[in-house]
């Protein structure tokens, strides 16, 4: 049986309230009246009130304040709030403290009468839950982290998975654990997120799908457990088996937390869940629901129930891919990806593509694009070694989507630059700004192509076609000409200029210097000296005048 208290500082309505509602009827043995917040606190202090009735604007503290108060010392009162005023702010305020339902005087006692159902039936409820359920309110008493540790240690098999072994554990451990317990877990993954994001708003957002999920998926804290169990994946582990007609509803739960996902966190997120299990059954269960995952290639956004995807009978064949390679050579690149994103596209459709054939493709495909860029004469290990490229390939036996992503990706960036060879005058202006910027090193002829993602036999063909000069004579005449400029114009000794052009050897850059300037070092600076003092000399006398 329930007790009320009722708090409004006008008795009429206080007395209106105890007298036009059938109280017992609802099952209210006891209601009970205060004129104040002090005389409320006061009837707290000696009697068990499971339902307050208040209004919220009363002389001496309002009904929020109150409200505030009980949920921190009687947290399982429900509240109702009576006012006479439809004050948006005073709603917020309600339910932001926990009000069960707010009411606008004058009040209709039959649907004060509802709501007051209403709180009943959700006291009740609650009272069930916490009686009846098998470790909901332990989980509840005891610290999350400690509790957290174990479950982890069971599906990781750090703690046996052997009925004795995980009974010991938790008894060491002072967990509430019973080898009669049944539970179901549910797998959440994370199978990408739509934009970039750094470590820490990374982290936000994994915070984000956690408190979602403990929202959306389990809904109370008593019902069960969440265990962050890897990067991008969650285990909420429910209490309790699951009836048929529980399937149903359970989908439609995680299809709920998929679409908060996407619309709010910017992810692409599927359920896997698993069979009741018992605690020494359940690291064989997550095993089960991390294959699921693994060989889920073709769908995202999507919940499965364990062992609902079977291995195709018959392999499907792979494409021939020889006419992809001509139209690729040829640049026809929007047909190359139509055709690739077309045979995945099918073998979702018709239930086929597994993780083995993805994997098939993209090396064929992969093999493919290598192929035309080295007829191209460019480095494919280094035009795609990116970190945006190689975090691409690494995704892309994920799923039939991160395979379409990578296949654009690595076509579009391999056949833009083709084409910007082809074009080689920006090709050969990379390749001199890069010998400007390393004039002072040992650079070689290999180095110049990596920088450009070519081989260096075909770099130096469309150098030489388009400068006259080899590579190897442009380095040198560049050097030179720096040297020059800094003999004539410097006191830098000749070791000191051979140094800062890239020749630790001064021999061997004297006799390169004589070779193309017809005199050594020496020789060129003092054929210099009567220009450069005259020049000095006539800015002198120009100061002076």
């Amino acid at each position: 049986m329930r007790q009320l208290l009722i708090v409004d500082d006008e008795p009429i309505a206080v007395e209106g309230l105890k007298s036009g509602v059938d109280w017992l009827s609802l099952g209210i043995t006891g209601v009970m009246a205060a004129y104040s917040v002090e005389q409320a606190k006061e009837v707290f202090g000696r009697e068990h009130v499971d339902i307050l009735l208040c209004d919220i604007e009363m002389p001496k503290g309002t009904g929020l304040q109150l409200l505030e108060w009980v949920r921190h010392n009687y947290p399982q009162t429900e509240t109702i709030f009576l006012t006479c005023h439809a004050d948006f702010q005073y709603a917020r305020q309600a339910i932001q403290l926990g009000s069960l339902d707010y009411l606008l005087k004058p009040i209709p006692y039959e649907e004060l009468k509802q709501v007051v159902e209403k709180a009943i039936n959700k006291m009740d409820k609650e009272q069930h839950l916490s009686e009846f359920s098998q470790f909901g309110k332990f989980w509840i008493q005891h610290q999350p982290m400690l509790v957290e540790r174990f479950w982890l240690d069971v599906l990781h098999q750090a703690i046996p998975a052997k009925e004795q072994a995980i009974s010991e554990a938790a008894r060491e451990r002072n967990i509430p654990y019973s080898e009669k317990l049944v539970f179901l877990p549910i797998l959440l993954r994370v199978r990408r997120w739509y934009k970039q994001y750094s470590l820490r708003d990374k982290k936000t957002m994994e915070y984000a799908l956690r408190k979602a999920a403990e929202e959306v998926v389990m809904q109370r804290p008593d019902r069960g457990l969440l265990l962050a169990t890897g990067d991008d994946m969650m285990l909420v582990v429910l209490n309790g088996g699951m009836e048929a007609s529980d399937r149903a509803g359970l989908k439609a739960i995680c299809e709920s937390y998929i679409t908060a996902c996407r619309l709010y966190f910017e992810c692409d997120v599927s359920c896997y869940i698993g069979e009741p299990v018992r605690g020494h059954e359940m690291a064989a269960m997550y095993q089960r629901l991390q294959r699921a995952d693994t060989d889920n290639v073709a769908s995202d956004n999507c919940v499965a129930f364990a062992g609902e995807r079977p291995v195709p009978a018959y392999p499907s064949p792979l494409p021939d891919m020889s006419l992809w390679g001509i139209m690729l050579k040829e640049g026809a690149r929007d047909k190359v990806i139509g055709e690739a994103e077309a045979f995945i596209h099918k073998q979702v459709e018709e239930g086929r593509l597994t993780p083995k054939l993805l994997a098939l493709f993209i090396q064929d495909f992969q093999q493919l694009v290598h192929y035309v860029l080295q007829v191209k004469g460019i480095h494919a290990h280094q035009l795609l070694s990116d970190s945006q490229s190689m975090e691409y390939y690494a995704r892309a036996g994920r799923s039939a989507k991160d395979a379409v992503i990578w296949i654009r990706h690595i076509v579009g960036k391999s056949l833009d630059y083709t084409e910007s060879v082809e074009h080689t005058p920006s090709v050969v202006e990379q390749a001199k700004a890069y010998i400007q910027e390393h004039l002072a090193e040992v650079i070689s002829r290999e180095d110049i192509a990596n920088h450009v993602y070519l081989n260096p036999d075909y770099l130096t063909r469309i150098f030489k076609r388009d400068t006259g000069l080899s590579i190897s004579d442009y380095l040198l005449q560049q050097r030179l000409h720096i040297a020059a400029e800094l003999l004539a114009n410097t006191d830098l000794s000749v070791s000191s200029v051979a140094i800062r052009i890239g020749y630790a050897n001064f021999s061997h850059f004297s006799r390169m210097f004589k070779k193309y300037r017809g005199m050594n070092p020496m020789e060129f600076r003092q054929s210099r000296q009567p220009a450069r003092h005259g020049s000095e000399s006539r800015q002198s006398d120009s100061g002076k005048s």
